[in-house]
């Protein structure tokens, strides 16, 4: 995830920005006490409204988050935060009546007569940190999760996409009242004082170093955190996958965006005698994509100075040390940073020790798989790993000897769309996860219920206890 969507802890020096942060959250504490298990038609209404918002306004959010980024690609806009967000609200709409339902549970013999069941109760009042490389989609989704769940929703949008963030507190607004949805701008000290709040629940998406303060900071409250944190998700390419297909994939992947996307291929395990020709297959993927970087539309833009700098600032370490440098383009225009990829890399370089989240590509050889393997298993687990090779037992070996968050065989980004199927790190990549029906229960307390009527059986096992007791307990262990 993003290198820096809130920063280091700092004090809170704005008490006005305090105040206001207290001031949303018991209003919507105080809206959820008098409404805790809102019905189906009313969270299939909030759905809805969403839903016609993103539909009517998608121009004013596309130029939005282009003014953010000084450039972003309209229709990268359009594929990646607006297209999955619709699904999403579509996804949700469609199965939320049957996500609600109590869910059945067996009684064993010696508890009869008696039932049990799960009911799938709304936490309270959520709160989500956003960051800045997809505002929309990476608000909209835990937004779903949140309000199919029956909850109330506070989210902190990025500083770093002001525009993005305005728009949205004003489109929210118009639609949802705050004690329902409420937008939190400001700086990373507001961000900081927001994760202090004592929240039923609270996701953030962001870097692995912040993510140890905001879950340092929730810990105070117990609040429950899913963390959604990145790292480097690295591709393998096999033996005798064709190169072609790979490498106009894994471009794909990396060129989304320019590279600013948290399950973005971060490195690539080439074998050691196919690397040369698959540098050739991804410059004519890549530039295929986009011939020309000046005034291309479709090429977006680093998101600020600051993280432009950043990524020069590896180029030239790399470049320091030893790394063969292969850049794709000339010059850049403005923020728009050409594409490179870096070959003869070595562990103490930048780029192999930071998430990159920009438009730099690594490579790294091997010679049998199991090197690949061991290459990411001594490494922290990724938030997404990519596969590339039609063979099927060795797609089976990759599932079952390496970990991340998520994978996709013979693909990049896509799994993170399909509505059906989770998303979240492990261990250094983030914890939990959301999307789909795993959204919903995130979201939810499943409350276990054991319901008995007027005959109580379960006195034949109140004291004082005799032979009847005895006799029990025998049959339970000579089973």
């Amino acid at each position: 995830m993003p290198v820096e969507s809130l920063r280091s802890p700092l004090p809170d020096d704005d008490p006005a920005s305090h105040h206001e942060l207290e001031r949303l959250f018991d209003l919507q504490r105080q809206a959820f006490a008098a409404n805790p298990m809102p019905g189906a038609g009313q969270r299939l209404q909030w759905l809805d409204s969403l839903r016609q918002l993103l539909s009517d306004e998608r121009q004013a959010l596309i130029e939005a988050i282009s003014a953010d980024f000084s450039n972003r690609s309209a229709d990268e806009t359009l594929l990646a935060e607006l297209m999955p967000s619709l699904h999403n609200i579509h996804y949700a709409r469609r199965h939320v009546k049957k996500w609600m339902r109590p869910a059945r549970r067996s009684v064993g013999m010696a508890f009869q007569p008696a039932s049990a069941k799960v009911v799938y109760q709304p936490l309270g009042v959520v709160g989500v940190i956003v960051p800045w490389n997809y505002p929309l989609y990476l608000a909209i989704g835990p937004m779903v999760g949140a309000l199919a769940a029956g909850n109330r929703v506070m989210l902190k949008l990025s500083e770093s996409t002001p525009a993005t963030g305005q728009l949205l507190k004003t489109l929210f607004a118009r639609v949802f009242p705050e004690d329902l949805v409420a937008v939190v701008l400001g700086e990373a000290e507001v961000g900081v004082a927001f994760s202090k709040l004592a929240f039923d629940h609270l996701l953030f998406t962001g870097a692995t170093s912040v993510g140890r303060h905001v879950m340092r900071a929730a810990a105070e409250n117990l609040t429950p955190v899913t963390l959604e944190l990145g790292g480097k998700s690295p591709a393998i390419v096999a033996h005798d996958v064709p190169l072609k297909d790979a490498a106009e994939r894994i471009a794909f992947g990396k060129t989304l965006n320019a590279g600013q996307t948290c399950v973005a291929p971060d490195y690539v395990l080439v074998p050691k005698d196919r690397v040369e020709a698959f540098v050739d297959a991804y410059k004519q993927a890549v530039t295929g994509f986009y011939p020309t970087l000046a005034d291309n539309p479709d090429y977006t833009a680093i998101i600020n100075l600051r993280h432009l700098a950043r990524l020069n600032s590896y180029l030239q370490d790399a470049t320091d040390k030893g790394a063969r440098v292969v850049s794709l383009y000339g010059q850049g225009q403005g923020r728009r940073m050409p594409f490179s990829l870096l070959l003869d890399v070595r562990d103490d370089m930048l780029v192999m020790q930071d998430e990159i989240f920009g438009p730099l590509l690594p490579i790294v050889p091997y010679e049998r798989i199991e090197q690949a393997f061991d290459y990411i298993n001594q490494r922290p687990r990724p938030l997404a790993l990519y596969y590339f090779g039609y063979n099927k037992a060795e797609q089976k070996r990759v599932l079952e000897q390496t970990h991340s968050g998520g994978v996709c065989l013979n693909d990049t980004l896509l799994h993170v769309a399909q509505d059906d199927l989770p998303f979240g790190g492990v261990g250094p990549s983030g914890m939990g996860h959301y999307h789909g029906h795993e959204g919903f229960l995130t979201f939810s307390k499943a409350k276990g219920v054991f319901i008995k009527q007027r005959f109580n059986a379960a006195r034949l096992i109140y004291p004082p206890y005799g032979k009847a007791i005895q006799k029990l307990i025998q049959r339970l262990f000579v089973r």
